[in-house]
């Protein structure tokens, strides 16, 4: 009868840490990324009485219950964060705190610091690639994660225009004289980023033949008159087509090279190849019973620009935006799979690190290797139901009252067998 004390008091302690759980998880209704914790009770080992074959077990109590996180998906909800992101499926951030540990999280409230540098809103630096690969002009993900450095209030090197192409279509029933006359502008870029108009000019020369020429304002390189159109050097030729509308010459896959020189502005001369065709071989400019218009018009250089902001997008691509409209990727951010996840010890701030019973992370691109994918401007809520925690709750006090009356009416047993000597 006198272990009915200790058997009490075990569910008392036991009960008690299940309200603290409980209590634990209802404090974090509002924390992203937030997973509840469930408790699980498991009794001790049972005494045998009598002849000790087991006919007749008594119980010890219960010993300390186990806690497990439960890593089930959170609701995802958009949020006003340009930074903000929330991972649908399995996986975890990587990010790295003060002392320079790993840790691990699936709160995606992320900011930039002054000097650039990713972090949650605790401090952690979140890690991922940022190298860029010189031939693609894409975020390089093949090396080692480190920490994401995004540019602040950079200015933006200007690009010079190499390539431009135009998209249009020349009249067929136009007259072969100066009344077929057709001209399109496009803009372009020196090395210093100083913009240039230039103007393409058409007229028809023949049935199925037109005459090309490239001019741009005189006062813009050294050879020209004020207020008067420079017509560039080697910028000059003809367009043939067949019956069908479509371009015969230049042939498919040749572009129209010609060098601007002694540019006023100071810049390197500008060497621009124009590209008649699509990557598949079909013409840009096309021959038809239309008015001669320009449908599309595009070229690769800019000027420089100014950082206006900096967001996480879909995928866990960082992307500044500049002044000129212009959207770099300059990072990626790196997602860590880990077979089992409730192994995990959480360490505050919505962190967790290894223990000694996780499995080794395995560290990669989102929506590979089982990993779940990352939405931009978006959070992922707490998976704490209150209603299933109020429920929770009454059934531990409960169970606590009820063993509290174990200990009084032991007690009073034992009151009663210490007058059995009176």
């Amino acid at each position: 009868m006198f272990t009915s004390f200790s058997t009490a008091l075990s569910a008392l302690s036991a009960f008690s840490t299940g309200v603290d759980v409980v209590g634990n998880n209802l404090a974090n209704l509002n924390t992203p990324g937030y997973k509840t914790s469930l408790v699980y009770f498991r009794d001790l080992v049972t005494q045998s009485l009598g002849a000790g074959l087991g006919e007749t077990q008594v119980g010890f109590g219960t010993s300390r219950p186990l806690t497990i996180r439960q890593f089930t998906q959170g609701a995802i909800q958009a949020s006003t964060g340009l930074l903000d992101a929330a991972i649908q499926g399995d996986g975890f951030f990587v990010i790295r705190n003060d002392q320079d540990n790993q840790l691990y999280t699936r709160a995606g409230n992320f900011q930039v610091d002054s000097a650039g540098n990713l972090k949650t809103n605790t401090g952690e630096r979140v890690q991922g690639w940022t190298a860029i690969d010189p031939n693609t002009g894409a975020v390089n993900t093949n090396g080692a994660i480190g920490d994401i450095v995004v540019p602040v209030g950079s200015l933006k090197t200007p690009a010079p225009t190499t390539q431009f192409s135009l998209d249009m279509n020349l009249n067929s029933g136009a007259a072969a004289d100066a009344t077929s006359d057709f001209s399109t502008p496009i803009e372009v870029y020196d090395s210093l980023g100083t913009s240039h108009v230039l103007t393409v000019r058409f007229e028809k020369t023949g049935p199925g033949e037109w005459s090309y020429a490239v001019s741009m304002p005189g006062d813009e390189v050294t050879g020209g008159t004020a207020g008067q159109p420079y017509d560039i050097p080697n910028a000059t030729g003809t367009l043939t087509f067949d019956a069908q509308g479509q371009i015969t010459s230049p042939s498919a896959g040749s572009v129209i090279q010609f060098d601007i020189t002694g540019l006023t502005s100071g810049a390197a001369d500008m060497n621009l190849s124009w590209n008649p065709f699509n990557a598949n071989g079909t013409g840009r400019i096309t021959q038809f019973g239309q008015p001669s218009a320009t449908s599309a018009n595009a070229q690769n250089g800019n000027a420089s620009a100014q950082l206006v902001r900096v967001g996480l997008a879909d995928g866990g691509r960082i992307l500044a935006q500049y002044s000129n409209g212009l959207q770099v990727d300059v990072g990626q951010v790196a997602m860590a799979s880990i077979r089992n996840p409730e192994s995990l010890v959480a360490v505050g701030n919505n962190n967790y690190q290894l223990s000694a019973r996780s499995a080794s992370p395995a560290i990669g691109m989102p929506s590979t290797g089982g990993r779940g994918t990352i939405i931009g401007g978006a959070i992922e809520f707490s998976t704490v139901d209150i209603a299933r925690e109020f429920t929770n709750l009454i059934e531990l006090q409960r169970g606590y009252q009820a063993n509290a009356r174990v200990v009084t009416a032991v007690d009073e047993l034992s009151q009663d067998t210490i007058n059995l000597k009176r």
